[in-house]
C-alpha cells in the first residue's frame, strides 16, 4: 500500500504544481519584473552617485552590466515551472508517507478528510507561520552581504516550526484520550502557539526593505506568495485525497470479497 500512496501522492504533487505554477506566474512574475527594474534604476542612480569627477570629466562609458546566465524569459517561464514541480512532487511523496503513518489514527474520519487536515496542517506549519516572522522579499529588497544569515535564519525557523507541530501532534493525540478530542485539540494547538512565539520573540528580526521601495509592490508579491503556496497545498490535499480514497477504497472491495 505504501508504494501505492507514494505514487499517488507524487502524481497530486504534479497536478498541483502545475496549479501553483499558473498562479506563480500570473500574480507573482509582475512584481517580480516590477522589482529587477526598481533594483536594476537604483543600482544605475548608486553607481552614477559616488562616480568619481576624473570618470565625469573624461566622459567614460558606464561598465556593462553583468550577462545573466540563464535570461529572464527562460527564468519566468521553464526555470519557475521546474522549480515549482520538483517542489510540488518531493511535498506530494512526503505527504503520502505521513498520510500512511495518521490514516486511521484521527478517528473514522474519510481519507480525503484526512488528507486536507494533513495538508492544512502542514501548510500552517511549514510555511504560513514561518511567513509571518521571515516574509518573502522580491527583488532588490535585502543586503546582497546577509543572504545567507537571512536563509539560516527563515530554515531554523521551519525547523523549529516543524519540530514543535510534530511535537504537538502526539501530545494532542495523549490529550485527546484524556480531554476529549476538542479539548486536546485545544490545548496541542495553545502549546504549538507559545512554542513558536516564544521563539520568533527570541529570533533576530530582519528588515531591509529600502524606504524608497513602493509598498504596493511589496505587499503584492508577498500576497502572490501566499496565494501561489495556497494554491499548492489546497490542491495536493484534495487532489491527493481523493486518489488515496479510491485506491484504499478499491483495497478495501477487494479484501472483502476475497
Amino acid at each position: 500500500m505504501m508504494k501505492s500512496l507514494l505514487v499517488r501522492g507524487m502524481l497530486a504533487g504534479l497536478i498541483a504544481g502545475v496549479l501553483a505554477f499558473g498562479f506563480a506566474y500570473a500574480f507573482g512574475e509582475p512584481p517580480v519584473e516590477t522589482s529587477i527594474g526598481l533594483e536594476e534604476t537604483l543600482s544605475h542612480d548608486h553607481a552614477h552617485a559616488h562616480g568619481t569627477d576624473a570618470d565625469a570629466g573624461a566622459g567614460q562609458a558606464a561598465e556593462a552590466p553583468e550577462e545573466e546566465l540563464v535570461p529572464r524569459d527562460i527564468q519566468s517561464t521553464v526555470g519557475l515551472l521546474a522549480g515549482v514541480l520538483v517542489y510540488a512532487v518531493a511535498i506530494g511523496g512526503l505527504l503520502s508517507l505521513a498520510f500512511a503513518f495518521v490514516q486511521g489514527r484521527l478517528g473514522g474520519l474519510r481519507p480525503r478528510v484526512t488528507a486536507l487536515l494533513l495538508t492544512g496542517g502542514a501548510f500552517a506549519v511549514v510555511f504560513l507561520i514561518p511567513f509571518l516572522k521571515y516574509p518573502a522579499n522580491p527583488p532588490a529588497v535585502g543586503q546582497p552581504g546577509t543572504i545567507g544569515s537571512r536563509t539560516e535564519l527563515y530554515f531554523g525557523f521551519v525547523a523549529v516550526s516543524l519540530l514543535a507541530g510534530i511535537l504537538a501532534t502526539v501530545f494532542g493525540r495523549k490529550l485527546a484520550d484524556r480531554f476529549g478530542a476538542w479539548n486536546g485539540f485545544l490545548l496541542a494547538a495553545a502549546g504549538y502557539l507559545v512554542v513558536v512565539a516564544l521563539v520568533a520573540w527570541l529570533m533576530p528580526v530582519v528588515d531591509e526593505v529600502p524606504a524608497a521601495f513602493p509598498a504596493s509592490t511589496l505587499w503584492r508579491f508577498r500576497t502572490a506568495s501566499i496565494g501561489t503556496q495556497a494554491t499548492l497545498w489546497l490542491a495536493l490535499g484534495l487532489s491527493f485525497g481523493a486518489l488515496a480514497e479510491k485506491s484504499l477504497t478499491k483495497k478495501a472491495v477487494a479484501t472483502s470479497v476475497a
